[in-house]
């Protein structure tokens, strides 16, 4: 399943998420401090991850750890690149280049 895009399955990718199946409390990625490292190790290996990260992107989601980066990496990163439009298109199309850019690999 790794690398599926959202596209590419049935349904909203929510409902492939690692954090999503029921091992973890609903609240244990909206952390702040150290626990954001453990939040973070949730998402290594989570199928949707590209899409999670795109979408907190694309919504400028404010609080917790989504597809893998604090809320303090997701600024930065859209600080980095103010001219995406689209996160998805840019993170499941250009996998490689951005996943490299936004320290993922």
């Amino acid at each position: 399943m790794a690398g599926l895009g959202a596209q590419e399955y049935e349904g909203h990718w929510t409902a492939m998420a690692s954090c999503g199946q029921g091992k973890h409390a609903p609240d244990a990625l909206f952390v702040e401090g150290a626990a954001q490292r453990e939040a973070r190790a949730v998402c290594q290996g989570c199928p949707v991850r590209l899409d999670c990260l795109a979408d907190a992107l694309d919504s400028r989601a404010d609080f917790g750890v989504w597809g893998g980066m604090t809320e303090r990496e997701r600024r930065a990163l859209l600080r980095r690149r103010p001219d995406v439009a689209s996160w998805r298109t840019e993170l499941v199309g250009n996998e490689p280049s951005l996943v490299a850019l936004a320290g993922l690999v």
